[in-house]
């Protein structure tokens, strides 16, 4: 497939899951506004359809509550039946600040907010219509910073928690496997659902039966807390501060205070966030053993011992050292020449490695996006490239997938990706590649 048709495809899956404002990630699998997936499309749409991809936000923004929070996900339609768990699954009433309309689910996704609007305003610094669109949303996305900071970070460290896998985008990690199992369920307590992603997409390549009763029981515990209240913190059997998570909340915060002080707005209060979260996320990530960063487990009082994208994700918000770094850039290297695709989500010498299987080992391009990202800040310019044209690549092979095969000898066997087809992050961050 030449490049030009490359392009040309890639438009055409994001204008066919173009909805009345909003962009779907899947049109059968994802079939309402995902808050980090949005993020990347606008990235990619703004090179097509500048309008569109400042709308995209917009609309997420309708989703925000009262406290700041932006959920992972905003139901604008309540007639689509094909998904769980639906709108009145959440029953985010429990919550009075949350919106009545649009319906939304009560968890977060990772904070890319920041780092979009600076992505568009660099991309198009002479647009008025950009300038007046960051100006709009800046308020916007501090107070959801504010809200990470506030209900997130009970210790006051500069560190945020998620109390749901979910929130991390990364939802079948290999990582969550030791908290997610710490959770004892009475399969009768749990309120009675149905899936609907394994009737799209192959079970195997899907998070298993059990998985999904503890995500359950994870959203029903955030619902009686009213999805903010300490209690969540005080009796989550999980609770993980991620490294990407706040890698990118790290990396939004730098974005903000650069837009603040282009135009002239009080940065004081991301400054001071700024000053406790990096050293924060030093101090207590870094694994010297494993020579990579890594999550904590806040109930168990321990790191999250694991070799993961995540970790890597401390390159795009220049949060590494410069060992460090060489150090995340060598792990790289050394997957690189031992035959696999970068990056793999997850180690590949883990027994827990599953290249097929969702956030277990295969690639995301919206990863290999930030990561390339993160290379260049380094120098790595090299191996950047590498990250860069394995995701083209694949996406060129493979089609538009949400993710794919990691392992260079099992993915030349293959005529296709894995997960959802005709894939919008997939398709955005490959005509942002492409336009590089």
């Amino acid at each position: 497939m030449s490049t030009e048709q490359l392009i040309a495809n890639s438009i055409a899956v994001l204008n066919a899951n173009w909805r009345d404002g909003f962009t779907v990630p899947s049109g059968q699998l994802y079939p309402f506004q995902w808050n980090w997936d949005s993020g990347f499309t606008s990235i990619g749409t703004c090179l097509f359809d500048l309008g569109r991809a400042l709308l995209e936000m917009e609309t997420l923004f309708t989703g925000q509550w009262d406290n700041g929070l932006v959920p992972h996900i905003i139901f604008h339609s309540e007639k689509e039946t094909t998904y769980f768990p639906n709108f009145d699954f959440w029953e985010t009433t429990v919550n009075a600040g949350a919106p009545q309309k649009p319906k939304t689910s009560g968890i977060t996704q990772p904070a890319v907010h920041g780092f979009v609007l600076q992505h568009l305003l660099n991309r198009f610094p002479n647009e008025e219509k950009v300038k007046a669109w960051v100006q709009r949303l800046f308020p916007k996305v501090v107070a959801y910073h504010r809200f990470l900071y506030t209900y997130r970070d009970p210790h006051h460290e500069g560190l945020m928690f998620m109390f749901h896998p979910w929130e991390s985008g990364r939802d079948n990690s290999p990582l969550w496997d030791e908290s997610m199992d710490r959770i004892v369920i009475d399969k009768a307590t749990l309120p009675a659902y149905t899936r609907r992603d394994t009737k799209i997409a192959a079970a195997d390549e899907r998070p298993t039966a059990d998985q999904y009763d503890r995500y359950v029981y994870l959203l029903e515990l955030g619902k009686k807390h009213q999805y903010d209240g300490p209690g969540i913190a005080e009796e989550s059997p999980f609770l993980v501060q991620d490294t990407m998570m706040n890698a990118i909340l790290i990396k939004s915060n730098a974005s903000l205070i650069r837009i603040g002080e282009q135009f002239g707005f009080d940065v004081g209060e991301l400054k001071e966030w700024q000053a406790q979260s990096i050293p924060a996320y030093q101090r207590k990530f870094w694994n010297e053993d494993l020579q990579t960063f890594t999550g904590y487990d806040l109930r168990g009082e321990k790191q999250i011992i694991g070799k993961e994208i995540g970790a890597l994700v401390s390159l795009t918000a220049g949060i590494a050292d410069e060992k460090q770094a060489t150090a995340l850039k060598t792990y790289l290297q050394q997957l690189h020449d031992r035959g696999f695709y970068l990056c793999p989500s997850f180690d590949v010498d883990s027994p827990r490695f599953d290249s097929k299987r969702y956030w277990r080992g295969p690639i995301w391009p919206h990863m290999n996006w930030l990561v390339h990202q993160g290379l260049q800040n380094y120098g790595f310019n090299d191996l950047a490239d590498i990250v860069r044209a394995d995701a083209i690549h694949l996406i060129r092979e493979h089609g538009f997938y949400e993710y794919f095969e990691s392992n260079k000898a099992q993915a030349a066997s293959l005529t296709q990706g894995y997960g959802g087809d005709q894939f919008s992050w997939t398709s955005a961050v490959l005509l942002d590649f492409l336009d590089a």
